[in-house]
This record gives C-alpha cells, structure tokens and sequence, in this order.
C-alpha cells in the first residue's frame, strides 16, 4: 500500500469545481470556504484509487483549501491497522458494511459509531485488450474462458478485501451452477492473489489475462468488462468520520464534499451508482454539523 499522490492533470470535472463553488454544498448546509486550509486523512478501499487520486481528492482541495491525503488498501486490512493504530486517520471508506461492525464497540476501540451507505458498483471481469484470450472473452462465457490452461486470473486476498471474498464467492458458485469444476480450484488458490491497488497495474502492464474488479474501478481505468452472467455481486461503499478523528472540521468537509451535487456527478462519471437516498446506520450519532447533509431531522 502506498501513498497516494495527486496528479496534475484533471478533468473538466475537477476544473469546473474549482469555478463553481456555489453548487458544490447541498442546501441547507455551510457554504464552502476557500480559506480553510490542513490536512484530512483519508483512508479508503483500493478500488477507488483512480477516482480518489485524479478526481475526487483535487476537486476537494480546489473547493474547500483543505489538502486530501489518501491511503488505500483493502478494506479488512485497514480495518485492521486502525484498531492495530498503525494507521490514524480522519475518514474511512469502506467497500462493504461488514467492514464497520468490527471497528463498533468498546471491544473493537469504538473507532466506529456511524456509517452511511453511499454508492455501489457490481463485480465484473476486467481483461487486458492484448491478451491472447481477449476474443475468447467477448465471445464465449467467462467462467470457460479462465477455466483454460495458462490463462492468467487476477484477484484480491478474500481475508483482507471484500472484493476477494466476493470473487471467491462468485468461482465457487460457477463451478458448481455452470459444471466447471476447475473454478473451485481457482477458488482456493493462492497464485493470482494480490493487493487490491496493484491489481490494475499489473492487468494494463500484461502481467495478467483478467481479473475481478467492481465496475467502477474498470470505468476509472478505462479497463474493458465482461459481465459475470447469472452472478450478481456488488461492492457496497461506506463512509464514516473515525472517533478519535485528528482534523474533525476537515473530515465533515469531506463528507459534505462527497455527498454535494459535484461530488456526486464526479462519482456517477467514474462510474460508481451513486445512492439517491443513503442509508444511515447509527443515525444518532451523526455530528450535527452533518446532519443536514443527510437530511436527518
């Protein structure tokens, strides 16, 4: 896992947040201030590195003079360095709910008291245009294809990332609803797992034939997709303030951020289905600066 740097080059996405300020904060909460200024701390699922890098932390910064600092990883694994404090951080996003329950309560640190769900993204197959199994994949079914000899199949660590649980979940239900017995093989295999944020990297340098990702990260990267048929799995994104959290005012911020009209367009063209109306779990415990932005009474 490594730190996230910004890039200088930005949509017109991200050049448009910086002119139109006005829009960005949805009604009813604080306008945004171009005189704040520090750090939030960020850590989130390594799927979205493309959009927390290039789009979202810049706008962010642009709007608001607060500096974005990012963290990715798998979800499970920073669960795990929070509790293990070998990460602070203001703001956790999560790409599945469970994740949050294991940072709930005094026996977990009460790191976590509240958490909204914001978006989803379905689980695909993602493949390299220039391997030599890419016709195969647009023509013939997916769970054939990686069955094959010397294919070379990518995916996250099921014991520190949802999206390796859900792509071991989704081999194993091939194997048995499509006949193909190979699959739970894959299932169960260690070769072909990786940390969530190389695994892009290593599909578009060749090193893989395919991997499983959410389609939203496949859109950021321009990373053609396959769907997985009958199977029907999603990531589930969350997000929530760290109790304890170092830059409180800066960590609002960003949620008010991520929740604003812009912030959302920004997210919906990424990719990401972004939720209308987002579900609140432990709404009491929303900061009150915070509860207009998710139209709590």
């Amino acid at each position: 896992m490594n730190r996230i740097l910004r890039r200088s080059t930005l949509g017109s996405l991200v050049l448009g947040a910086v002119t139109i300020i006005s829009q960005f904060w949805p009604v009813g909460t604080a306008s945004a201030s171009t005189t704040s200024s520090g750090a939030v701390d960020v850590l989130y699922a390594g799927s979205l590195v493309t959009l927390m890098q290039d789009a979202l932390g810049p706008a962010f910064d642009g709007v608001t003079g607060y500096t974005f600092d990012g963290f990715s990883g798998g979800s499970d694994a920073l669960a795990a360095e929070i509790k293990g404090r070998t990460q602070l951080a203001d703001v956790f996003v999560s790409a599945s709910p469970a994740v949050n329950t294991g940072l709930e309560g005094s026996a977990n640190g009460s790191w976590v008291s509240w958490y909204v769900n914001f978006a989803t993204s379905p689980l695909v197959l993602g493949y390299n245009p220039h391997s030599s199994f890419a016709s195969q994949l647009r023509s013939k079914p997916w769970f054939e294809v990686v069955a094959e000899p010397g294919f070379l199949l990518g995916r996250t660590d099921p014991t520190t990332d949802p999206k390796g649980k859900l792509a071991q979940a989704a081999l194993n239900q091939a194997a048995v609803t499509d006949r193909t017995p190979a699959l739970s093989q894959l299932a169960q295999a260690t070769q072909g797992v990786y940390p969530e944020e190389t695994l892009v990297g290593r599909l578009q340098s060749g090193q893989l034939d395919a991997g499983f990702f959410y389609s939203a990260e496949a859109t950021a990267a321009n990373i053609p997709t396959v769907s997985l048929g009958s199977i029907h799995m999603q990531a589930h994104y969350t997000i929530t303030i760290l109790n304890r959290s170092p830059h409180p005012r800066a960590a609002e911020a960003f949620v008010t951020f991520l929740e604003s009209r812009q912030g959302r367009r920004i997210m919906e063209h990424d990719g990401l289905a972004v939720i209308t109306d987002p579900t609140v779990v432990g709404v009491g415990r929303v900061p009150a600066t915070l509860r207009s932005v998710f139209v709590i009474p």
